[in-house]
């Protein structure tokens, strides 16, 4: 745990020392914040993208632009968990079949904890997806669907591990025309003979070859070292003949460890590329972000160019209000954990709930985080027995924040399964209490509190404390509103910001 706590503390300061050795352009997330593993399509006018949601509820975000680069978020694929699944909500894959949207992803099998790739369908690309159940399982892992349509027919291929005596590799399968089985035996693509992981694969028709793009290395963590590659071959079966200056998109000035996309043609022609990446900055406290590029073909050796693009030069900020009974599509869950009970109106959020043995940290609603540098504020409103404020979650048993209980303001903190309040302070009852977390980007963390028009306080600490023990392997900590006590004590809200 140490070694992991200096790795992601000289993530963050070697960057700051490093950064003016750069000349390239910055290039900015088009959807910041964890959004890993997305696919695109385009409906109408519009482009729609679906990311990973791993163990967060509501599952699989769908996002909506017009342009690619705007993004705003719509919604959820599945507001509850289809009924064979147990976690682990990877590696969604658009298509558009017969009038039918298809969103193909996987998931874990509730029965044995095996990750299978399921389909579920629906008339719209953003709404009203109906699941099928599993449509491939193979081995101990098959992840990472993608469909490609060749000659009439449809073709679904996905990464398979786990396997006896074998490598990792891509194989394929053929669908029935309804999308819904497939059909006939597997077939490989490509065989990971190196040992260096690969994944995350896309393939495109370019004159009479086939290009196979995909992702090798290690995805996640600190230690991460992804890139993108391509392959070559005559026909969709293969073989596939690397091209020999891979990769074709990895590190640039301000990201790390880039891969995973898909591809989605525009009207004036141009094909374009959203995958993820790390932000060398907040790294895995930013999570792996959505990305664009630009396939280009032009350059007389016959194989691809992805050229990346900038997404807006803005800093992200939230604020919310609870004026309506519309809760915020953005809320997340850890729902491994606990249960939420929401409701909303009146300019109040009130949050009670369950929460599974063995949870320490309690409810909290989160958001997923653009920086691991942040401040966030909201204000307590009502009082009792529960503990109620603000949470930065990695896990159940790995969380911090400042809250409010009886007559005390709190500074705690959740690790390996133990809870310590870090820091007290009396308060008056019946004031409303405005809470405030800071992140600076060396990872500590500071909490103050103020009531009644006074200016904020410091719950002050005799060690210095960090957020580094937060995030989780493929996931970053978020950011969010917390309660921790019986279900009939709720926790109410007026308001809640986050400033980068």
């Amino acid at each position: 745990m140490k070694h992991f706590q200096l790795l992601l503390l000289t993530a963050f300061t070697s960057f700051l020392f490093s950064s003016t050795l750069y000349s390239q352009k910055v290039i900015n997330a088009v959807i910041p914040g964890d959004f890993a593993d997305p696919t695109v399509i385009s409906a109408g006018e519009d482009y729609f993208a679906v990311g990973t949601s791993s163990e967060w509820a509501p599952h699989f975000p769908v996002y909506k632009s017009s342009d690619l680069i705007n993004w705003k978020q719509t919604g959820y694929v599945f507001e509850r968990a289809p009924e064979w699944t147990s976690g682990s909500f990877w590696a969604p894959e658009y298509f558009f079949h017969n009038n039918i949207y298809f969103l193909y992803y996987t998931a874990r099998r509730k029965k044995d904890n095996t990750s299978c790739i399921g389909v579920a369908t629906s008339k719209y690309p953003d709404r009203g997806f109906v699941d099928h159940g599993v449509i491939i399982e193979y081995g101990k892992e098959a992840i990472d669907a993608f469909v490609f349509s060749d000659e009439g027919k449809q073709y679904i291929t996905f990464k398979a591990y786990g396997l006896d005596k074998r490598p990792i590799e891509i194989l394929g399968l053929r669908l029935s025309d309804d999308g819904l089985s497939t059909v006939g035996e597997p077939f490989s693509l490509l065989k990971d003979d190196l040992g260096i992981g690969i994944e995350g694969q896309s393939i495109l028709k370019q004159g009479n070859e086939y290009y196979l793009f995909y992702s090798a290395g290690n995805c996640c963590g600190v230690e991460c070292n992804y890139n993108v590659n391509v392959a070559r071959a005559k026909t969709l079966k293969g073989p596939y003949e690397p091209y020999q200056k891979n990769p074709i998109l990895s590190e640039n000035s301000s990201w790390k460890c880039a891969g995973h996309g898909t591809f989605v043609k525009q009207p004036n022609g141009k094909t374009n590329y959203l995958y993820h990446a790390y932000n060398k900055i907040t790294t895995v406290f930013g999570g792996r972000q959505g990305l664009l590029a630009e396939l280009d073909w032009n350059n007389n050796s016959g194989w691809p160019i992805l050229k990346e693009v900038s997404g807006p030069n803005s800093n992200p900020k939230i604020k919310m209000t609870f004026d309506d009974k519309q809760v915020d599509k953005r809320w997340q869950w850890d729902f491994r954990n606990s249960t939420p009970l929401i409701t909303q109106g009146a300019g109040t959020i009130n949050l009670s709930g369950t929460v599974k043995n063995g949870n320490q940290t309690g409810v909290v609603l989160t958001l997923r985080p653009a920086s691991g540098a942040f401040e966030a504020i909201t204000s307590v409103v009502n009082f009792n027995s529960a503990l109620k404020g603000l949470a930065y979650y990695g896990d159940a048993n790995a969380a911090m924040g400042i809250g409010v209980k009886d007559n005390q303001v709190q500074f705690w903190m959740v690790r390996d399964s133990v809870q310590t309040i870090i820091s007290t302070s009396k308060i008056s009852n019946g004031t409303p209490v405005e809470l405030m977390l800071k992140v600076a980007r060396n990872l500590t963390v500071t909490a103050y509190y103020k009531q009644g028009g006074k200016d904020w306080k410091e719950l002050k600490s005799t060690n210095t404390i960090t957020s580094s023990f937060l995030p989780q392997w493929d996931r970053s900590p978020r950011i969010g509103i917390h309660v921790n006590g019986a279900r009939a004590d709720k926790a109410s809200f007026s308001f809640f910001e986050v400033n980068y």
